[in-house]
């Protein structure tokens, strides 16, 4: 037969430690979860900002006298229009992959990046589209006349991303980037750094050109939003992690001295 399962014996520091401890480790549990509510309420008010300005008519883009303060926070995802010539000579390709294309072409390619005279005399660096990689060289695109002299376009403003410390650094001498790093780009193309805004411009997709390449109107609004789920993962270890404590305690602690007192009556 069985033998029965014998108490664990703790004394008192015992259960001071292990209470502490099981306090201590609920207590991150909740914390996570916490943070996780934080970043729902954080990604909601993003969606639903980008969703209100990219309806907006667009307006000039900024100017230099408009770079400093919150323009590059306030402006992102706004369509703008600009005025003035492409110089195709000073284009970078940055490596991307479309899993999920808004145009015909997708999978893996670049972005073309390619500077940007305004009529104003300042440049910005504007992301023309999607190309598949095998048409990465300029010659090999079907682009049309109308791509050259002054033109008028219009785009989503774009601040640019945060710094990627796992980013490989751009292969210059190849033309492949790995991140936005406009001001890189715009001195690697030869432009005057004081004179480049500090933002870029992704066209939208009315803007790709008759040969469909480069695709534009690619720019990314599609945002993974698990925090609730992960926030309840999180409160539900808490709770587990609780409710293993209370039957440990149950078994261990409260019964044996309830069964004492009764042996005792």
């Amino acid at each position: 037969m069985a033998e029965s399962r014998q108490p664990v014996a703790l004394n008192r520091w015992s259960l001071i430690g292990l209470a502490v401890g099981v306090v201590f480790c609920a207590g991150v549990l909740i914390s996570l979860g916490n943070w996780q509510l934080h970043r729902l309420d954080w990604k909601l008010h993003l969606i639903d900002t980008v969703e209100k300005r990219t309806k907006l008519p667009p307006v000039a883009a900024p100017g230099p006298d408009a770079w400093g303060g919150k323009t590059l926070e306030e402006n992102n995802y706004r369509p703008v229009r600009l005025t003035g010539r492409f110089l195709h000579k000073g284009e970078a390709h940055v490596l991307t992959s479309l899993s999920e294309p808004r145009g015909r072409f997708g999978g893996p390619g670049y972005l073309i990046f390619t500077p940007f005279e305004t009529e104003d005399g300042w440049t910005v660096m504007v992301n023309r589209g999607f190309v598949p990689s095998p048409l990465k060289d300029r010659k090999k695109r079907p682009e049309k006349p109308e791509i050259a002299g002054e033109v008028t376009v219009e785009g989503l403003f774009r601040a640019p991303p945060p710094p990627n410390a796992y980013a490989p650094d751009p292969q210059i001498d190849k033309n492949v980037w790995y991140s936005r790093d406009v001001l890189k780009m715009a001195e690697t193309a030869g432009l005057p750094v004081g004179r480049t805004a500090p933002y870029t411009v992704d066209l939208v997709a009315k803007e790709t050109p008759a040969g469909g390449i480069p695709q534009a109107g690619e720019t990314r609004m599609h945002w993974v939003n698990n925090h609730l789920q992960y926030a309840l993962t999180w409160y539900g270890l808490a709770l587990a992690l609780l409710g293993v404590y209370g039957a440990f305690m149950w078994t261990n602690v409260i019964r044996p001295k309830r069964r004492q007192g009764a042996s005792r009556a």
